[in-house]
């Protein structure tokens, strides 16, 4: 088999040890193979990256499960030829499993030119990542802790979410102060509304009168406190984020006009995919890689499961997010591809449907440096005009109407 990297070696890293193994030309014209073991911090792999070097070592192909490749990729990453490989893709002969093995496979694939790296982005988009994604984490749990707000005041027969459709809101929070001072009267609560919540003060009064016990005033002081404290983390989160994205401020507007893509989308979306678009040959590829498309299943002719792979999750969650978003907005034509798909394949489906088109719209706008021009809410309508007609006549014509169909009168 042909040799295409002469100089390489196979990293099999995990939490506290890596099995190194490089394979170079030996004194006769042979390779020569030597098999190490390092540690995991920081000197242990300082001395690996050494002893690579001093093998001239120029490819390194590297396994990992998790995290853990991240400290040996940043040390590594400017000396080396890196390449961070999917176990998936180079499994070996079962029953004969030993990290040793793994790192020997792992060097002789990369010698040979089998092994497809996964991409990773530079350094400052690493970080970038690091901190939408804890961004994402933090907003998850002020989220869940309003829930848990929400149970707790469920207890005391507290109905305010009936009512308010933030509890979290202007209204909501000085009713919630009042409630933790015990002001028990529901009227006087009810009028610290404000804005259109005015309007519900009826509601209000009878959504408030519960049974408040001191452990329940307990749980909701320290539930506010600590959606407080998510909410001031969120807020630092933005400021940094916003401090690394100022050189793409105009990709990120442009993102942002897309039908449900808001500001922290946009984030994401340049965070995880980066600006250099010809690593992704197609908007198809990119799609296949974020895990937004269909799987390919077949076997004997027959098409199986087409379920999505799990490609980025941080940019798939993203997506979906902001394709249920889209789905509620009027007169566009991500809504009406929402809604079209709905009807037939359900909800979550055609989520991750609108969720491609909306990848596939930043793929251009990104790569063009084009802006969003929306095709309409009645774009199907106007494409599918002639089937359309066809299948609202046959179904007035199942009902026994008799029907005939002529052009409306242009306007004088």
């Amino acid at each position: 088999m042909e040799v295409v990297h002469t100089h390489c070696c196979g990293l099999d890293i995990h939490k506290k040890s890596i099995a190194a193994c490089i394979i170079v030309p030996g004194t006769k014209g042979n390779s020569r193979k030597e098999i190490r073991t390092f540690g995991t911090m920081t000197n242990d792999i300082v001395k690996l990256s050494e002893w690579l070097s001093a093998c001239v070592v120029t490819h390194v192909a590297m396994e990992s499960t998790g995290e853990y490749w991240k400290p040996i990729f940043n040390i590594l990453e400017n000396n080396f030829q890196l390449l961070l490989v999917n176990p998936q893709h180079i499994k070996t002969v079962p029953g004969r499993k030993t990290d040793v093995r793994d790192c020997e496979w792992i060097a002789d694939l990369l010698r040979h030119g089998l092994l497809r790296a996964s991409f990773v982005p530079d350094r400052d988009q690493r970080e970038l990542r690091d901190l939408t994604r804890y961004r994402t984490s933090l907003i998850e749990e002020r989220s869940a802790e309003v829930n848990r707000l929400q149970k707790t005041l469920e207890g005391a027969n507290i109905r305010l979410s009936s009512v308010a459709s933030d509890v979290m809101g202007a209204s909501g929070r000085q009713m919630l102060a009042a409630l933790l001072e015990g002001k028990a009267d529901p009227k006087e609560m009810a009028e610290l509304a404000k804005g259109s919540m005015r309007g519900k003060i009826p509601q209000l009064e009878k959504a408030l009168e519960g049974q408040f016990r001191p452990h329940q005033r307990f749980l909701v002081a320290q539930q506010l406190a600590h959606i407080d404290y998510l909410d001031e983390l969120i807020a630092q989160l933005n400021e940094e984020v916003a401090k690394r994205v100022r050189p793409f401020e105009e990709v990120i507007q442009r993102l942002d006009g897309i039908p449900g893509v808001g500001r922290i989308v946009a984030e994401v979306i340049v965070a995880e995919i980066g600006l250099d678009m010809s690593r992704f040959p197609t908007a198809n590829h990119l799609a296949s890689w974020a895990g937004m498309s269909p799987g390919n299943n077949e076997s004997a002719g027959k098409r199986k499961s087409g379920r999505t792979r799990k490609g980025n999750s941080a940019l798939r969650q993203a997506l979906v997010q902001a394709a249920h978003a889209a789905g509620h907005k009027r007169d566009s034509h991500l809504a009406a591809q929402y809604r079209r798909l709905a009807s037939r394949r359900g909800k979550k489906r055609a989520a991750v449907a609108v969720g491609h088109s909306i990848l596939v719209i930043a793929y251009h706008i990104i790569k063009e440096g084009s802006e969003y021009q929306d095709l309409g809410g009645n774009y199907y309508d106007l494409r599918d005009k002639e089937t359309i007609k066809l299948r609202l006549i046959r179904r007035l014509e199942g009902m026994g109407l008799k029907v005939s169909v002529e052009p409306a009168k242009e306007a004088a």
